[in-house]
């Protein structure tokens, strides 16, 4: 049998049933994101067709995060139908080895893989950031929190290093940032200032315009004393937190892109702020499309079970939950991964891992004995 034939024909019975699982599950999600944007309707303005809006610029994000367990439950359908319906039998006595099938199975689970990404690090991100954007307009600024946002940064001087930690109270779009708190340290962690400001505007390279300044000096010496507090109209303060740095501190996390996440945890490294979980983060999404490869693995055994084995319903449901034991264990991997302090890239990859030996292992023992 001709191998673009065989390819053709389980990529669409593939395909066909992978979109058809992730259109019944975004419509259930977006059903969800709807009635918990219900309660929003008629405060400040916020209309039907802004929730609608919401919940549409949500969808690239879901996508991305059920692409896994839609390939994986798609890809189960597709093949248990081929093996119930003895065609899958029918293409290994055409010379359909496990070896080829396996081969072409991995070559579409690296294109549904790449697919992903583009979805996940590209689409997913803006559509999200824009949702959160949305709700800040509503709410007339972006949810940073009871607390605010802390932030960290240094620069050298003559005399040393110097570091600033800052507090922002509330943040707006464009990066424009409410309540500002810098506080300077010397090098010798003695408080030198602290400038409050009542407005900034982040610039991209860093400079920092900050509108109704008060800045309080303590002289550098044995016996600090305060001096008289100076107040400015106007101050072009310059560090090393861009605007990009600001925006990933402030906007929720999955937000955030590969490069964002790359940026912010190198920042945090360089002052001495605990980044790990970021860099968890960062691996996990740098390495969560390749799940789509895992799963269509994962899915390969089902094809090579008889039709006695079970129908097809009763493999689909194995493969539901086969998908949230996935989920499962990819979050708790990474909750456990903080609390142990493991390698970021181990407690990333270790879910993946795991699922594609198991896969393997089903796979050669089907393949070997059934």
């Amino acid at each position: 049998m001709h191998l673009r034939t065989v390819r053709r024909l389980l990529y669409r019975e593939i395909l066909g049933a992978t979109a058809f699982v992730l259109l019944a599950f975004l419509g259930l999600f977006l059903f969800i994101d709807l009635v918990g944007e219900l309660d929003a309707l008629g405060k400040g303005g916020y209309t039907l067709g802004q929730a609608l809006l919401v919940c549409a610029l949500q969808v690239p994000g879901h996508v991305y995060e059920l692409a896994p367990i839609g390939v994986l439950i798609g890809a189960i359908y597709a093949l248990a139908r081929l093996a119930q319906s003895s065609e899958f039998t029918i293409l290994r006595t055409g010379g359909l080895g496990p070896g080829r099938a396996l081969a072409l199975l991995a070559q579409l689970g690296l294109a549904l893989a790449a697919l992903t990404f583009v979805v996940g690090d590209f689409v997913a991100p803006w559509c999200d950031t824009q949702a959160t954007l949305q709700v800040s307009r509503r709410q007339g600024r972006i949810d940073t929190g009871a607390g605010g946002v802390w932030l960290r940064d240094s620069r050298p001087a003559a005399d040393g290093e110097h570091r600033y930690t800052l507090h922002i109270g509330v943040a707006h779009d464009d990066g424009v940032v409410e309540k500002i708190r810098i506080f300077a340290f010397g090098p010798q962690g003695e408080l030198r200032t602290r400038t409050t400001a009542a407005r900034a505007v982040v610039g991209e390279d860093g400079v920092w315009q900050l509108d109704e300044v008060r800045i309080s000096q303590w002289a550098a010496d044995s016996t600090p004393a305060l001096g008289p507090d100076q107040t400015l109209d106007h101050l072009r303060w310059a560090s090393g937190l861009t605007r990009q740095v600001v925006a990933s501190a402030v906007l929720p996390l999955h937000t955030m892109t590969t490069t964002a996440l790359y940026t912010y945890m190198t920042h945090l490294a360089e002052n001495d702020q605990s980044a790990q979980r970021y860099e968890i983060k960062f691996w996990k999404k740098a390495l969560y499309p390749l799940a789509c490869l895992v799963m269509m693995a994962l899915a390969l055994p089902f094809a090579y079970l008889h039709a006695r084995s079970g129908g097809v319903s009763l493999k689909v449901f194995g493969g539901i939950l086969l998908g949230i034991s996935f989920v499962l264990l990819n979050n708790v991997t990474g909750h456990l991964g903080l609390l142990h302090h493991w390698t970021p890239w181990l407690a990333a990859s270790l879910p993946s891992a795991l699922y594609l030996l198991m896969s393997l292992g089903a796979f050669s023992w089907l393949v070997r004995y059934r």
